[in-house]
């Protein structure tokens, strides 16, 4: 073998395999005729995988910054081949049945990126993503794949302000609208009002602005070291933005050459860090639901007990949507997230040693990151250390009677740590929505919704309409809500999900009776159902789940197929052991 073919399959392993030799005249052929010159099969085929959409402002302008990918990687010595995958947007099928699609849309972009790239021989990978799913997905199939690659977040969207708000103090966002809806409900907000808020609470493109799923994930991606240096803390309509994207391009060239890859960079200690800044930012739920997925997809051991534990010692210091105050346009203006990380590492709460896309450690990206502005008289979004909004994580992982499996709850202390209740039980999220905007939930109850885990929903739902609509009727700190689905990342209040087992696989959840106590304890980290254990073993043995909701399609093969939310809902958890 001579020297220049070895130097080639080493930074062309797979499209060399696919473009070079007589016999694959055929393969070059079609190339040509999408633009391959001879040049170009020379080169490293990089991927640039996104999800450009209309229907949604998190994914509309993400061709735009495809584009600028394809210009660093061009610009590095890459060829640069683009193609699509799918989308969904959470924040328009919510509340319906269209919902049960979210998360299965996950599995659905993991899938088709692993297929699409390890189909064509491509040698590295820039996948770009702008919401809840394709987020995860992304990472998912970097994982599974194993080339270098990296993640370009599509960036977050700029807060909306209604007419009459001249001088901008209440922004709004998507949940604003949601919890809008309840206000109208209870008589607060006219028909005019309901309509200023929806006209004005989305301006433009960009993911939703506060702690969200988006946010949270985009911080996380960051944080494992599989995006670069401030990607997850920038505007979506930004210059910053589109030079991120002709970076991420370079960066994918330079691990090529340097022989890194996703596994060298996704280590249990990288989840760790992941974990850990999330917590102190004040993440969404769906940490953990994607995080033990994109572990699964590395190969990597976590579990509900490391979120539980790694939480216990770390504070909740960001006064972030959905229970705080603030945007993520705001926390871009002060710095993002690298002084908290940079905070967190000082105080060896994060393994400086973990590498990153760069080719440099997390300690390394760090080193010139200079502290917040001074709390509070120059800035109130981050919180000093010894001045946490909670001392312990936000994100309960708790157990008992009514989760053995486990569940997560999220929990701030704004709406308090113990709630005792009697349920009011709802065969789904529309009838739960529908009891709530009726006036049927009261003071001291305990929402139940079920049959909504990942296999009984399937898809388990995002219960983002029913916790808005406590929210808008007045009811967040006098109402509990668990279910056996999820929570947006825009949920707030004293709300339990990912209940495990769910109904639909003969979880306790599917036990209870309208008037039973329930209680949540978020010191204790329990749940419990409290009824006599006798009556509890009777009802157990006597109860028998519904049968599938779906026999065909995408809903029926992912019921059959997913795992429970405690293990990340993942598709291929059977094939693993």
């Amino acid at each position: 073998m001579s020297k220049s073919s070895s130097a080639a399959e080493t930074i062309r392993p797979h499209s060399s395999a696919v473009v070079d030799g007589n016999d694959r005249a055929a393969a070059r052929a079609m190339l040509r005729a999408v633009g391959f010159t001879d040049a170009d099969f020379k080169k490293p085929q990089i991927a640039v995988a996104s999800s450009p959409s209309d229907m949604t402002p998190c994914n509309v302008h993400l061709g735009d910054l495809s584009d600028h990918a394809r210009q660093g990687i061009a610009a590095a010595g890459g060829k640069p081949v683009y193609f699509n995958t799918i989308t969904v947007t959470d924040g328009i099928s919510m509340g319906t049945q269209g919902m049960r699609y979210s998360l299965v849309s996950r599995e659905v972009i993991a899938d088709s990126i692993e297929t699409a790239v390890a189909a064509e021989g491509f040698d590295g990978l820039v996948a770009i993503g702008g919401c809840d799913k394709n987020m995860p997905g992304a990472m998912i199939a970097i994982a599974r794949l194993n080339r270098p690659a990296v993640f370009i977040y599509g960036g977050t969207i700029l807060p909306g302000f209604t007419a009459d708000d001249c001088d901008h103090k209440k922004p709004l966002d998507v949940v604003s609208v949601f919890e809008a809806v309840g206000k109208h409900a209870k008589g607060e907000l006219d028909d005019a009002g309901l309509k200023a808020v929806e006209a004005a609470a989305i301006p433009g493109p960009g993911s939703c602005g506060g702690m969200y799923t988006a946010n949270t994930m985009a911080s996380a991606i960051e944080v494992l070291g599989m995006s670069l240096p401030n990607s997850s803390a920038q505007l979506a309509v930004s210059e910053a933005k589109r030079q991120d994207c002709e970076r991420a391009g370079e960066a994918v060239m330079n691990m090529l050459r340097k022989g890194i890859r996703p596994s060298d960079i996704l280590t249990r200690k990288a989840f760790e860090n992941a974990i850990t800044v999330c917590i102190a930012l004040g993440g969404s739920t769906n940490l953990i639901l994607h995080l033990l997925a994109i572990a699964h997809a590395a190969k990597v051991s976590l579990s509900l007990e490391d979120f539980r534990e790694i939480g216990e010692r770390v504070p909740l210091l960001a006064d972030l949507k959905p229970f705080g105050k603030y945007n993520m346009s705001h926390l871009v203006r002060i710095g993002g997230i690298r002084p908290m990380m940079k905070l967190l590492l000082d105080r060896g709460m994060l393994h400086g040693d973990c590498l990153t896309v760069t080719g440099e450690t997390i300690a390394e990206t760090l080193r010139d990151v200079q502290p917040y502005a001074a709390y509070p008289h120059e800035q109130d979004i981050i919180h000093p250390w010894e001045q946490p909004i909670k001392s312990s994580t936000h994100l309960r992982v708790l157990h008992g009677n009514l989760a053995p499996g486990g569940a997560v709850g999220k929990i701030t202390g704004k709406e308090g740590l113990y709630f005792k209740g009697t349920a009011k039980v709802y065969e789904g999220e529309e009838d739960a929505l529908k009891g709530i905007l009726r006036g049927d939930v009261v003071k001291g109850d305990v929402v139940v919704i079920r049959n909504e885990g990942p296999c009984g929903g399937p898809g388990m739902r995002e219960m983002l309409s029913p916790t808005s609509a406590v929210a808008g009727r007045g009811l967040i700190k006098d109402v509990a809500l668990i279910t056996d689905g999820r929570f947006s990342g825009g949920s707030h209040g004293f709300d339990v999900g990912h209940i495990t087992p769910e109904a639909a696989k003969g979880g306790p959840i599917g036990i209870v009776r309208n008037g039973d106590l329930i209680e949540v304890d978020a010191v204790k980290n329990t749940i419990s159902l409290l009824i006599p254990d006798d009556e509890y073993a009777a009802r157990m043995a006597a109860y028998r789940p519904a049968p599938p909701k779906e026999t065909r399609g995408v809903l029926a093969k992912y019921a059959a197929l997913v795992a429970t939310a405690s293990e990340g809902a993942v598709t291929d958890k059977a094939l693993a052991l």
